[in-house]
């Protein structure tokens, strides 16, 4: 039986990747130039702009000319864009970030006269089950996927929104090939026959690449391949909501409730999350800024920030962006990325200050944004000597309310000490304004050469290894033959031991204790910093250190007295339960043909996992290290992941490029690296607990 296709023109577009960013603006101006004059003239119905807008405002920037067009197609439903703002990685965005991006992506195609939206997420590495209901809290109640889903069919129920499975990708450039209309239908049957395996009598069929144009005949082309195929198939050119339409009922044959990180029958690339992982770190601290500053300035009912934080935002969200956060692009595109989060950073701390100026915050006021009490130890600045506060640290410059006082300007005089201290906080209630006491309670804190405790925690150094609380923490490096996208460990690769080479008090305080661990292995010093505040339920690691080693894998690895079977993830702000075969082993089980991606024992988190099984308990809150390892009984944590190449065509986890073969020699990391992290022990709400101390919403 003739099976009807309903077949939608779109292109990918990432505003970067293996190209710089203004680059690809002027091949977008090139592409949608095209585009738009095909609409204007009825040469095609319609046109899919990807599911965002950033690509619509970043073309509009330079032919402000053609908004009127714009208009005009997108009110006769020519034009689709949104709902998004920027096509982000789901795993390395916050809730507060995703929903932002819906926000903005909203109110922009609205402005513009869009009014039919879709959960259009055709290339990010996998999805988050979290997404769905947040896509619904915005009106959403439809979405596309293609990556991460295993043998699917092409329409089914994912966590009870209507979602469709594009079976064979969105990537089907055949009518751009340079060959026969014969070859170009043989090569379509190809692929209809495999997505109609999935599908019932009508075919979903994306036309359309990354960053490519439309053919200019393409409506003839399809004419000639329908005359071809026409014992089997009739292409009909349309749009997205029109096969919504007609498969209306096909969505409660099948149903998934859980994430969709299935690499069975697509790449997910997971090797991503420890990918640069400079850029996380600064993700995770910009997001957290920016959030405290909207905190602020919504506590404070100040409109005059709005522009300013949906500014930032918006930069934010196009870091985000999948080949930009996943640390996947050029070495240029990463600068870019890097300078963006500086600029968000400048804008949130001087949100931040200007607020304090304006509500007479003196060195010794703190207020409480969290929407919960606040009981803990806090860092305080002053360029004013503060008696009785614990002195940690001191540093020239300038006094931040000097800076933002508009009736001043700072002089060389002025240049001076500013002075780091502990204070501590007990109960303070959400939306409350307080003094600091320099200490309200005494001391429990321990620390001796090979030792540092308190009431609730301990770390001991024995024989030059680390236990915490009777857990065995050691760092191991690894070969990494991989690249930005999939870690490529060498076969039956054991890893490289740390020792505990020497150990130090470095502070002693009623307030906080230190002592510095150095690792010593086969070609460097790694130092450690363990620090713990009094009656804190957990550690704080901070590696330091000089990276001189190129294509390895660096990872703290903790043992446990059982193989770990679950673990719990953070994701989109809330904690999700993963299923691992703790025997499975990615070095005896390396693709051997072509087409496949190995699966892995890693899975990405935002910001911290706990592990809550009987026998087993252990939780990790950190500060950019997005991604985790289960093997047997062991967790591994990577605090490094140095390669060399966008996409290794060699890389024995992937035995297909996924990408270009272009040197990214920043992408070794080589250089200054630090990375931090958090351990304790407990169930979910002690890990709620620990992630409101160390992402406290505290102005101080």
């Amino acid at each position: 039986m003739r099976k009807q296709v309903i077949a939608y023109l779109h292109t990918h577009w990432d505003r970067e990747w293996y190209r710089e960013f203004e680059i690809f603006r002027m091949r977008l101006l090139r592409v949608f130039d095209n585009v738009l004059e095909m609409l204007a003239k009825n040469k095609i119905p319609s046109f899919y702009f990807d599911g965002q807008v950033s690509a619509l405002e970043d073309y509009l920037e330079m032919r402000p000319e053609a908004e009127e067009l714009v208009l005009s197609l997108i009110r006769h439903k020519k034009l689709f864009i949104g709902p998004f703002y920027c096509l982000v990685d789901e795993f390395l965005t916050d809730k507060t970030c995703f929903e932002k991006n819906l926000e903005i992506g909203i109110k922009t195609a609205q402005k513009y006269g869009c009014k039919d939206f879709i959960g259009y997420l055709p290339d990010t590495f996998g999805h988050s089950q979290n997404v769905v209901d947040i896509l619904r809290d915005f009106g959403i109640d439809k979405c596309v996927v293609w990556r991460g889903c295993g043998d699917f069919p092409a329409e089914f129920s994912w966590c009870g929104m209507d979602t469709v499975n594009l079976v064979r990708g969105y990537f089907h450039d055949v009518f751009s090939l340079d060959c026969a209309v014969e070859q170009k239908a043989e090569i379509l049957k190809k692929n209809l026959d495999l997505i109609a395996e999935k599908s019932k009598d009508t075919l979903l069929l994306p036309i359309g690449a990354d960053h490519l144009g439309v053919e200019p005949d393409i409506a003839q082309q399809i004419e000639a391949v329908n005359e071809i195929l026409k014992e089997d198939y009739f292409i009909k050119l349309s749009s997205p909501f029109e096969y919504f339409k007609k498969v209306e009922n096909n969505f409660k044959d099948f149903e998934w409730n859980d994430e969709l990180r299935d690499n069975s029958k697509t790449f997910t690339l997971q090797g991503c999350y420890s990918s640069r992982l400079d850029l996380k770190r600064i993700n995770v601290k910009c997001a957290y800024k920016l959030d405290l500053a909207n905190r602020f300035v919504k506590q404070q009912k100040v409109s005059k920030y709005d522009t300013l934080i949906s500014y930032a935002y918006k930069l934010l969200l196009q870091n985000q962006a999948h080949d930009s956060i996943c640390g996947c692009s050029t070495d240029d595109v990463h600068l870019e990325n890097l300078i963006k989060y500086k600029k968000i950073l400048q804008i949130a701390n001087t949100i931040i200050d200007e607020l304090k100026l304006a509500n007479n915050f003196d060195e010794k006021k703190i207020l409480n944004l969290s929407g919960k009490t606040f009981s803990g130890i806090v860092q305080v600045k002053s360029s004013k000597p503060l008696d009785g506060y614990d002195r940690i640290g001191a540093k020239k410059g300038f006094d931040k309310y000097l800076l933002t006082n508009t009736q001043k300007i700072p002089v060389t005089e002025d240049y001076c000490y500013i002075y780091t201290y502990l204070a501590e906080v007990e109960n303070l209630k959400p939306g409350e304004i307080e003094y600091l006491l320099p200490a309200i309670t005494p001391s429990d804190l321990k620390i001796t050469e090979n030792s540092l405790e308190n009431s609730h925690i301990s770390l001991q150094i024995r024989e030059n290894k680390i236990y915490v609380n009777g857990v065995q923490m050691s760092l191991f490096d690894f070969a990494d033959l991989g690249d930005s996208y999939n870690n490529g460990p060498k076969a039956d690769d054991k890893g490289l031991e740390f020792r505990v080479l020497r150990t130090k008090i470095v502070l002693r305080t009623k307030t906080r204790c230190a002592l510095r661990v150095d690792f010593e292995g086969a070609w460097d010093i790694i130092p450690l910093t363990v620090s713990l505040d009094k009656k804190s339920t957990f550690l704080k690691f901070k590696f330091d250190w000089v990276n001189t080693q190129k294509n390895h894998l660096l990872e703290v690895k903790f043992n446990l007295k059982n193989p770990i079977r679950e673990v719990f993830s953070e994701d989109m702000n809330t904690l999700i339960k993963r299923n691992f075969e703790p025997e499975y082993d990615i070095r005896k089980n390396l693709p051997d043909r072509r087409g496949l991606e190995a699966r892995t024992n890693t899975a990405p988190m935002q910001r911290g996992f706990l592990i809550d099984e009987e026998g087993n308990n252990l939780g990790v809150v950190t500060k950019g290290l997005t991604q985790y390892e289960i093997f047997k009984n062991s967790v591994y944590l990577p605090i490094l992941r140095s390669t060399g190449v966008i996409s290794n065509p060699q890389n024995p986890a992937r035995s297909t490029p996924a990408g270009p073969p272009i040197e990214v020699e920043a992408l070794q990391q080589i250089g200054a690296n630090t990375a931090e992290f958090y351990v304790f022990f407990g169930n979910h709400n002690a890990f709620r607990d620990v992630m409101e101390q160390v992402f406290n919403y505290i102005i101080v």
